[in-house]
């Protein structure tokens, strides 16, 4: 490589990747079956062999039915899915990058699609490990004609020539002044956050960046730099306020994002030993509770109380109050919150979904072992990273869908589990999903 991929949640990864067997997906594995209470309803598999498959997204539109899945190591673009009968998914179209022969891996990692002024996007993050653009970090394309196969038109690309390395993950949130942001991992230590309207209008639109707190900023192991993997970001009714949530060196950091030219850090979860960054990190609808993930093997996935960092009680939280896995022997990948339910992508281990009812004692509700595959031919230092990496649900209707970087696109059905709206829990409606038409509450002065 000319260049090197600088993107720390990436390192070492595409030297194991290349490193894959072909054969692998003939050796013997432990196939962990399903429970009775789910139904894969539609399998397409991507590729006849290897790691190929990164994050995915589903429309929530019924009127929409699309799910996009990022292509890696070997295909550099992304699939696009016909999903108006669940039970016989068709892939719809394909978008690969011109020139790939002359692009080196990762390539696609995460996708996200967004609704503005009667059009619809989808960007997706790219991840190139040197020239050309290892500088491109996103492409947003306006995907308003689909169904018609050539319905995909490329309107921006996102560069980041000052951090090169690309955008490991994004995030698309609707900001109660109505702006639709983008939320990137960088190789600069920041979140960057950029206005998508001005980026459809060619403009940079960058819109300001969120940093990592004071006095964590000099790097952990393992990858001696700062840096945030994975983000979310949601309006707190309670308090008026837009907010960050961040995975990242240290463990996971709550900022208040409603003047995006000056976030304020409101508190963090660290000085956890086993923690010591952090991965995916999402909150439940009221922000009391959170989910975190950390990327290693033997960790669960640990349930942690924000109440006394929401109430301004406390600038630290060091402690959780539950942990869930699915696997001792694993580690879970992403994960979707749609309370009480946790929707796990986990690796190995398939699809799992457990409930957060009562918070200090997690409880598995569902699984769906979708990589009967060996064990240990991964990504990541410990060869764990394998298998169902991502995972998204339809609201509407509770339609689930599974990425699996070795066997490709899976939908699912539970029992029970019809479509979701936070008020029938008690909760407010706040998810992933984003209101594009309204948006959260506008913010209000508060005592």
């Amino acid at each position: 490589m000319r260049n090197t991929l600088r993107m720390p949640a990436a390192l070492a990864a595409l030297a194991v990747a290349a490193a894959l067997p072909a054969s692998a997906q003939d050796l013997p594995g432990e196939d962990k079956g399903h429970s009775d209470n789910v139904q894969a309803l539609s399998h397409i598999q991507l590729t006849d062999s290897g790691f190929s498959a990164t994050d995915i997204e589903l429309e929530q539109d019924m009127n929409r039915p699309f799910a996009y899945v990022g292509r890696v190591i070997t295909e550099f673009g992304f699939d696009v899915f016909d999903l108006s009968d669940p039970s016989n998914a068709t892939l719809l179209t394909s978008w690969r990058i011109e020139n790939q022969d002359l692009h080196q891996p990762f390539g696609a990692m995460d996708g996200k699609i967004f609704w503005d002024a009667g059009r619809n996007y989808y960007v997706q993050s790219f991840q190139f490990g040197g020239d050309p653009d290892l500088d491109l970090g996103a492409i947003v394309f306006d995907v308003t004609d689909l169904p018609d196969p050539d319905g995909v038109r490329e309107v921006a690309r996102i560069r980041a020539p000052d951090m090169p390395g690309g955008f490991h993950n994004i995030f698309i949130y609707k900001h109660s002044d109505g702006r639709p942001l983008l939320l990137t991992t960088t190789n600069g230590g920041v979140v960057n956050m950029y206005d998508l309207r001005k980026v459809v209008a060619g403009e940079d639109g960058l819109a300001g960046a969120i940093p990592i707190p004071e006095g964590m900023a000099t790097g952990n192991p393992p990858f001696g730099v700062p840096f945030y993997h994975d983000m979310y970001a949601a309006y707190d009714p309670a308090t008026g306020q837009d907010k960050f949530y961040g995975g990242g060196t240290g463990g996971y950091h709550i900022y208040d994002i409603s003047d995006t030219d000056a976030p304020a850090h409101l508190f963090s979860i660290a000085g956890i030993p086993t923690v010591p960054w952090g991965h995916t990190f999402t909150p439940s609808p009221d922000g009391r509770y959170a989910v975190g993930e950390v990327e290693h093997q033997y960790s669960p996935l640990r349930i942690f109380d924000l109440g006394p960092g929401q109430s301004g009680e406390a600038k630290t939280i060091n402690r959780s109050i539950a942990a869930w896995t699915a696997d001792w022997k694993n580690l879970q990948h992403n994960h979707e919150v749609r309370w009480p339910y946790v929707f796990v992508s986990g690796y190995e281990d398939g699809l799992w979904v457990f409930s957060l009812e009562d918070p200090e004692n997690p409880t598995t509700v569902a699984h769906f072992d979708t990589y009967p595959g060996p064990p240990g031919i991964g990504l990541c230092a410990d060869n764990k990273c394998n298998g169902a990496f991502g995972v998204d649900v339809r609201n509407e209707d509770g339609l689930i869908v599974i990425s699996d970087s070795w066997t490709g696109f899976w939908t699912f059905r539970m029992d029970g589990f019809d479509g979701w709206n936070g008020e029938d829990y008690g909760m407010p409606n706040l998810s992933s999903v984003q209101d594009w038409e309204n948006g959260p509450a506008p913010r209000e002065a508060t005592d």
